[in-house]
């Protein structure tokens, strides 16, 4: 009746909102939907709309937990630090990045960015004494930030940009004569936001930019740059600007029309990595990648760890590689995920991004 009942709603909402002013655009469209989506349910896992990394293997979490853990050691194992996490999820993540953490003594004071009070009853039950914030301004002053941001940004509003025959316009959603949603180009020239090398581009091509991808980058890195840190983003995206229309929907782990449903379907939209590193090279950031998830967990030792896990749990074999395959195979999450890493000016890196680390034994009693 919940989900139900918030598809209604935001359906009334934006119908009553195209009605009063018109058209509204698709970013406008996407906050809406998403924020009613993510408000109203727990997406995640088997029995919802899709399955993300930590929920596939607790290798993935403890693989990120021994990369910051190492982060840390290498610069000088500072005090205070803030391990930040956008968009949580149920909290299964920071368990196992925090778990990984703790066995080396590094114990970071975590800090969830969630707005969903129904995640954050899941985020409270697998993170002891987890702090909430709704916004980055809420974060701690003081201290490194560790950040992490898991299919994050994937989910934030984008505007989209439609090639027409009298240039360029912005995409906005209306209803057609059956109450339907519907993408259609605006009104506005919109030729001055699109960049000179996609002008000439054919008729319906489409470009997409994230404003507020972009304004939280801005934010996080200026405060790494202040307090010292490093922000590692791991998504779906591209890392060679293009154009084309990337926006989808997800339900019950199939794609479905993204104008049908708002706020009961999960949308998404690729995210631009290559606007992302420019932002934080204009900042003189240390930055790393992108790499694909697999080249990256592959060189932070995820076949070790997977051999570990299978000799402690034989009947487990299986289950553990498929998951590993899952988390590392081209045809899966191995390529369409990528990795970058922003870390501040003065910081030393992390490993993973350009050789490719031995296969030391890890001591199974540190995980």
């Amino acid at each position: 009746m919940l989900e139900h009942k918030s598809e209604i709603l935001v359906s009334k909402q934006i119908a009553q909102q195209i009605s009063a002013q018109g058209p509204i655009t698709v970013q406008e469209y996407m906050r809406l939907a998403n924020q009613a989506y993510y408000n109203s349910r727990d997406p995640f896992g088997k029995d919802g709309d899709f399955i993300t990394a930590p929920e596939v293997s607790q290798m993935f979490g403890e693989l990120i937990g021994l990369w910051l853990t190492d982060i840390w050691f290498r610069n000088n194992s500072p005090y205070n630090v803030n391990y930040v996490e956008l968009g949580p999820g149920r909290g299964t993540l920071a368990s196992d990045i925090l778990r990984s953490a703790n066995k080396f003594d590094f114990r970071p004071i975590p800090f969830f960015l969630e707005t969903s009070e129904t995640l954050r009853k899941a985020q409270s039950e697998a993170v002891q004494n987890v702090n909430f914030c709704e916004n980055i301004d809420e974060l701690p002053e003081d201290g490194p930030l560790f950040v992490i941001a898991n299919e994050f940004f994937d989910a934030l509003p984008i505007r989209q940009f439609i090639s027409t025959h009298s240039g360029w316009r912005e995409r906005v959603v209306s209803r057609d004569k059956g109450d339907k949603f519907i993408a259609m180009p605006g009104t506005s020239e919109m030729d001055g936001l699109i960049p000179n090398n996609f002008k000439t581009a054919p008729v319906d091509s489409i470009f997409e930019t994230s404003p507020d991808t972009s304004n939280i980058i801005y934010e996080l890195i200026n405060r790494i740059n202040d307090q010292g840190g490093v922000l590692l983003i791991i998504d779906y995206g591209y890392d060679d600007i293009g154009h084309g229309n990337t926006l989808q929907a997800v339900s019950k782990h199939r794609f479905a029309d993204p104008f049908e449903k708002p706020g009961e379907r999960d949308l998404s939209a690729h995210v631009n990595f290559m606007e992302i590193v420019n932002i934080a090279n204009m900042r003189d950031m240390q930055v790393s990648g992108p790499i694909d998830q697999g080249d990256w967990l592959q060189n932070l030792g995820i076949h070790v760890r997977a051999d570990n896990l299978i000799l402690s749990e034989p009947e487990r074999a299986e289950d553990i590689n498929n998951a590993r395959n899952r988390l590392i195979g081209e045809g899966e999450m191995g390529r369409l995920f990528k990795i970058v890493s922003i870390a501040h000016p003065e910081w030393r890196k992390g490993e993973g991004f350009e050789s490719k680390i031995p296969n030391v034994e890890l001591d199974e009693s540190l995980i």
